[in-house]
Parts: C-alpha cells; structure tokens; sequence
C-alpha cells in the first residue's frame, strides 16, 4: 500500500474519532443539560465524518484499488492526488475548527475561514477526480464481458 493511501486512511480515522467525539459531546449537551446542538456543531459534526472520514476513505481506497494508469497516461499525477489531499484534509480541518468556534463569535476572519475552507475542499475533491478519472476504465473485465461472463 503506498505512502499516500496510507495517509488518506489514517487520516479517515483520524476524521472519524473527531467526529465521534463532537458526536459525544452533543448527546451528553442535549440529554444532560438540554442544550440542543448549535447549526455551526452540527455542521462541524457532520463535515468531520462524512467529509474527513467518509469522503477521505473512499479517496484512499480508490487510489488504492483503481486500475495504474496506462503508461500514455497523462492525467494521472501522484502529485495532483497529493495536493488534493492536503487540499481536503486541511479545508476539512480548518472548517471544523472554525464551525465549532462560530459558536463564540460572529468574527468576520472565523467567517471567511468556513468560506476558504469549504472551498478547499471542493477543490480537493475535484481535483482528486480529475486526475483520477483515466483510471476509471476497465482492467481485465472487459475481455471477460465480451467472452460471456457476467457479474
């Protein structure tokens, strides 16, 4: 398994313990102090697990398990795979940060911060489908297909 689908899972995991633990947080908040979450916890919740874990894992096993490129294959760049993480796991990051903080404060910065990071990781996630997306192609099950078999 290489270095950098290592990365997207481990940060996936990462991800996923936030987000239990924000999760946590809001169940002993509702149930012991009947304080509902507010919409900037929700959100963080919601971005820590299904933006940093879930969307991370699907990330990393598919650069995993995706066919290698073709060797005339001029899209796919390990490094375009890499800046889309970084792009995503430090717009995911901040987002949640500055979700929970929004809490605290209508700060103008904390504001521009949830924008800015949103769209790191929009760009993230486009990105890392772009480079992608020669690779999306058949490997071996074509032939199989044409000769009958089905799946």
């Amino acid at each position: 398994m290489h270095s950098l689908v290592r990365r997207y899972l481990k940060t996936a995991i990462l991800y996923l313990g936030i987000g239990l633990v924000i999760g946590g947080w809001m169940i002993v908040e509702r149930e012991l102090n009947g304080v509902y979450a507010s919409p900037y916890v929700v959100s963080a919740h919601t971005h820590a697990i299904l933006v940093g874990f879930i969307m991370m894992m699907i990330l990393g096993v598919a650069l995993w398990l995706f066919p290698r490129p073709e060797k005339s294959d001029v899209r796919y760049q390990p490094r375009v795979a890499e800046t889309a993480y970084w792009l995503l796991a430090l717009g995911t990051g901040a987002r949640i940060i500055a979700e929970l903080f929004r809490v605290l404060s209508a700060s103008i910065l904390l504001r521009w911060i949830v924008i800015l990071s949103s769209f790191a990781q929009i760009a993230g996630i486009g990105l890392f489908f772009y480079t992608m997306w020669s690779r999306i192609r058949p490997a071996g099950s074509q032939k199989r297909e044409e000769q009958g078999e089905r799946f």
